[in-house]
C-alpha cells in the first residue's frame, strides 16, 4: 500500500468514527430529548437541525467519506490481497450502504417530509411522534452501527497490510 493511501486510510478511520459519533449522539440522547419537549418544540428543533446540518465540516466528512470509501474499495480490489483486501473492501461497502445509503434512502425522505409540515397542525404532531421519531431514530442507529463497523473493519484491515 502506498504511504499516502495508508495515511489517508488512517484518517478515514477517524472520520468514520467522528461521523458515527454524531449519529450516536442523536440515537442515544438528542432524539429522546427532542421527544419530551412541549408542544411542537421537538419537531421545530429538528427542522432547524436539518437545515443547519449542511455546514462544511459535517458535509465534507459525510460526503467525502462516501467518495473515499469508493476509492478504498477500488484500491483494495485492485492492489491488495488476503484479509487486508477483504476487510478494507468491507469497510468501504459498510459505510456506503449503511452510512451513506441509509441516509439517502431513509433519513433524508423523513427529514424532507418533516420540513414540509406546518408546526401548527395536529397532523405534524402525529407524524412527529408516530412516524418520524421511531423511524428516523431506528435508521439513525443503523447509520451509527455502520460507521462504527466501518471504522473497526478499516482499522483491522490496515493492521494486516
Amino acid at each position: 500500500m502506498s504511504p499516502t493511501f495508508f495515511y489517508l486510510a488512517h484518517l478515514a478511520v477517524l472520520a468514520y468514527a467522528l461521523v458515527g459519533g454524531v449519529f450516536l449522539a442523536f440515537s442515544d440522547f438528542i432524539m429522546r430529548a427532542l421527544s419530551v419537549t412541549s408542544g411542537q418544540g421537538g419537531a421545530e428543533a429538528m427542522q432547524a437541525v436539518n437545515r443547519e446540518v449542511f455546514r462544511w465540516v459535517f458535509m465534507t466528512l459525510f460526503l467525502g467519506l462516501a467518495v473515499f470509501s469508493l476509492a478504498l474499495i477500488v484500491y483494495a480490489v485492485l492492489m491488495l490481497t488476503g484479509p487486508a483486501a477483504t476487510l478494507i473492501t468491507a469497510a468501504g461497502l459498510v459505510y456506503i450502504l449503511g452510512g451513506f445509503g441509509v441516509t439517502i434512502a431513509f433519513n433524508v425522505p423523513l427529514n424532507e417530509a418533516l420540513a414540509r409540515m406546518d408546526l401548527s397542525r395536529e397532523a405534524t404532531h402525529a407524524y412527529w411522534t408516530g412516524t418520524y421519531l421511531p423511524r428516523w431514530t431506528f435508521w439513525n442507529t443503523v447509520r451509527t452501527i455502520a460507521c462504527s463497523v466501518a471504522a473497526a473493519l478499516l482499522l483491522l484491515g490496515l493492521t494486516t497490510v
